[in-house]
């Protein structure tokens, strides 16, 4: 395990680089997926990581307390060396509940985690819908809101004093700037091919 601290390559303002990934339900995600969610929580993580682990209870409680946003988890891991982070045992952990997420998908070739700029997992981006004419999501693009850590716990065996990320939803769901500071992510580093 390495301690890697997420990189800002994404700013504030920035749209969201589209993907097309494979979910463990069946199902193949785009952005437009989520274009009913009024926020998107894209979040790169993995099954084998203490400090991804440690965080994947919130990430379960977001998407299941916010109906407006789309909390997404994204694997990249090279699933060879690290086969706890393949798609069999994502679906696995996806089964029994261990993970809970509106949408849990796989990167394969790790290029969705290098347009994004992700180094370590957990590393959360939180996004906005910004509508382009009906308002109904048709047509709306995605721009990063937040990029940091999901709470102030540094260690996974830490107990969280401030719940950060969902500071950042809720001013994002109120139409609000997200005034929070970003401190960078902390966890394993993403395991590249």
């Amino acid at each position: 395990m390495v301690l890697t601290e997420s990189e800002d390559d994404l700013e504030r303002g920035d749209e969201a680089p589209d993907f097309e990934l494979p979910g463990t339900d069946g199902e193949t995600y785009t952005l437009d997926s989520f274009a009913d969610d009024e926020a998107l929580l894209v979040v790169f993580t993995c099954n084998h990581c203490p400090y991804a682990k440690a965080k994947m209870p919130l990430l379960n409680d977001l998407a299941a307390e916010y109906d407006d946003v789309a909390v997404v988890g994204i694997n990249p891991n090279d699933a060879v060396e690290y086969p706890e982070d393949s798609f069999e045992a994502m679906q696995e952990w996806v089964g029994d509940g261990r993970v809970a997420y509106d949408a849990y998908l796989r990167d394969e070739s790790q290029s969705v985690a290098q347009a994004y700029g992700a180094v370590c997992t957990p590393d959360p981006f939180l996004f906005r819908r910004e509508d382009e004419g009906a308002g109904d999501g048709a047509g709306a693009t995605w721009t990063l809101a937040y990029h940091g850590r999901l709470d102030d716990a540094p260690n996974p065996d830490d107990e969280p004093e401030r719940l950060v990320i969902r500071e950042a939803i809720d001013a994002v769901l109120a139409g609000e700037e997200v005034t929070v500071e970003e401190v960078p992510s902390r966890g394993c580093s993403i395991k590249w091919t």
